[in-house]
């Protein structure tokens, strides 16, 4: 039996239906979620409802507006489409008409604000087709890949939209904020002229006395000529958290890109270059020194060491690589070492590992390039894949908001204080 209207008040709404027991029990599952699919779509037709005009003239911005009657508008909810007749207004002076119930009720395009919320959610962590197998099995409801693109990239244009104005509160902690590692970096991915762009992402981690990280926010952008817009929102993200914690020491952790050091020593009061990259370059150095063996091993192991405890030791291992370079026969041990070399002489004023260590400040760029696979590459560099900028700007701004704690759930409340305009 369909679902119906048992009782009905002003702020309660009573849905019975009756459910069929025979067959297996997955068919009584599926059976179960039709009905309760059922009872929610009649329940919203009530509920949408509630958020119409009365039919009563309505003024805004010094203009009268009248309605034009009631139309009907099909409507899409978690549990199905419901169709409603509401109130469509239009001035005196014509020109586009105005449903205050839409406005009212928080409506996103044709989608009620729960929908909308869980398709963009969706939309931000896999692709349309993913997609919509998972909504069908999950809740019973079809939808088409149009659709999704479209309400998921309409969400996304919001959620940029609105970043400048809509602040995001930071979370309390229990504890001071001691020091702020600050890290940009790009990664590729595949546009529709089959051309692979840089898309930046950058990340802004809170540590406390000890080291440990108390909170991560994440910002990205994608592939633009200049990065012009990643650095200004970025820049408005680092603000607010420097207006939070003045105190904290700011420390930008970067690999050795120059124009990441460009950007991120201005905003810093220390900058380390990735120890793992130095790391990897002394590794390279002992192959081309040793070859192989006791010593590449024991000395590969004593300089990390030594780097990453000893004051000095950069300068002291750029000297060391420099007077070997002389002896190496072979062109290739020659052009790694001096690969080597090139990068210490270019980074080791960078290279206070020992001081970071002992003070428990972060020496490693994990956090931002765990933010490239994160927030750009497990989503938008996928099989079969291409871009065009508008689409990968809006998956990316969903996104940053559901990979940075608190902020989804912060972003769906503005919507529903102050709508979409």
């Amino acid at each position: 039996m369909a679902a119906t209207v048992r009782t009905l008040n002003e702020n309660s709404i009573e849905v019975t239906f009756t459910l069929n027991l025979d067959g297996s029990m997955l068919t009584i599952e599926e059976n179960l979620l039709n009905s309760l699919n059922q009872a929610g779509s009649v329940a919203m037709g009530e509920a949408i409802s509630r958020f119409d005009a009365d039919g009563t003239p309505l003024k805004m911005e010094n203009l009268k507006f009248t309605s034009k009657g009631k139309h009907r508008q099909t409507y899409e909810t978690p549990y199905g489409p419901v169709a409603v007749s509401r109130h469509v207004y239009q001035s005196s002076k014509g020109g586009k008409t105005f449903c205050p119930l839409e406005r009212d009720a928080r409506m996103v395009m044709n989608a009620t604000p729960r929908y909308a919320k869980i398709i963009s959610g969706k939309y931000a962590r896999m692709g349309a087709d993913v997609l919509r197998r998972d909504l069908l099995e999950a809740n019973g409801r079809e939808i088409s890949r149009d659709y999704v693109k479209k309400l998921g990239d309409f969400i996304g244009g919001i959620a940029q939209a609105k970043e400048e104005n809509w602040e995001y509160p930071l979370p309390e902690f229990d504890r001071p904020v001691a020091s702020v590692g600050v890290g940009v970096d790009g990664t590729c991915l595949l546009t529709r002229d089959d051309q692979w762009r840089l898309a930046m992402c950058g990340s802004i981690s809170l540590y406390d006395k000890a080291g440990e990280r108390l909170h991560t926010l994440y910002a990205g952008a994608s592939p633009e000529y200049g990065k012009e817009t990643f650095y200004q929102r970025f820049d408005r993200e680092l603000a607010r958290v420097k207006e939070r914690h003045p105190k904290a020491l700011y420390i930008g952790v970067a690999d050795g890109a120059a124009d990441n050091w460009a950007y991120l020593k201005p905003l810093t009061d220390r900058q380390v270059v990735d120890f793992y990259h130095a790391r990897e370059y002394i590794g390279k150095a002992a192959v081309a020194i040793y070859d192989c063996g006791p010593k590449k091993i024991s000395w590969e192991d004593d300089w990390s060491h030594r780097l990453k405890h000893d004051k000095g030791a950069a300068k002291r291992l750029l000297n060391e690589m420099e007077a070997a370079l002389p002896t190496l026969r072979r062109k290739t041990d020659r052009e790694d070492l001096c690969k080597a070399i090139t990068y210490f002489s270019n980074h080791y004023g960078q290279m206070q590992y020992w001081r970071n260590t002992a003070e428990n400040l972060p020496i490693g760029s994990g956090v931002t390039e765990a933010a490239c696979k994160t927030l750009i590459k497990q989503r938008l560099v996928c099989s079969g894949m291409r871009w065009k900028d508008q689409g990968a700007s809006a998956v990316i701004a969903l996104r940053s908001l559901e990979i940075t704690e608190g902020r989804w759930e912060e972003f769906w409340r503005h919507i529903g204080q102050y709508g979409l305009n």
